[in-house]
């Protein structure tokens, strides 16, 4: 019997654990907002999705000082879209990886003053105050819930991760590298 497509097989591994750590573990049962989170964590499987906001040259801009100055630079929808994924940047590397928090925020890069917390509550706000027809794939509410709850959905991710750490990389694993 052939397996589950790898992609379909991770997007239910996410949604498991975060719903998992989200309803059980922090007491948060918002499934929107849990399909959200576990949807930002495959999107972001793929480090072009990471990266995803472009400068005029069509260079990826890595910094959230920078984004910031391109979603000012836009408006409407666009200006919806990197404001949101401002939100989804700082909110996957404050909650997945904060240990590299310290080399994005080094003192030799711009965002050396940039507080990821507060610019990915501002940027959540900011894109759920514009109206879009791209409400399926992130529902002002869920943007609004996001920018409210966004210490603790950090700390789920954190927990998230925490879970995917505990469990036996093999038996994860196996199912991916199976077609």
């Amino acid at each position: 019997m052939k397996s589950a497509h790898p992609t379909t097989t991770l997007q239910r591994y996410f949604s498991g654990i975060a719903e998992y750590v989200f309803q059980s573990e922090l007491g948060l049962a918002d499934p929107p907002l849990t399909d959200y989170v576990s949807g930002l964590l495959m999107r972001f499987v793929r480090t072009d999705a990471i990266h995803k906001v472009r400068n005029l040259t069509g260079r990826p801009i890595t910094e959230v000082a920078e984004m910031l100055v391109e979603a000012n630079a836009r408006v409407g929808t666009a200006r919806r879209a990197v404001h949101r994924h401002i939100g989804d940047f700082t909110l996957f590397w404050a909650g997945v990886y904060p240990e590299a928090l310290r080399e994005m925020q080094s003192s030799m890069k711009k965002d050396h003053f940039i507080d990821y917390c507060s610019q990915g509550k501002r940027a959540y706000f900011i894109a759920s105050t514009i109206e879009t027809d791209e409400e399926a794939a992130a529902p002002r509410s869920v943007l609004e819930r996001l920018s409210e709850q966004f210490e603790l959905c950090a700390y789920g991710l954190r927990e998230v991760r925490r879970e995917w750490e505990r469990r036996d990389d093999e038996d994860i694993l196996t199912p991916l590298l199976i077609d």
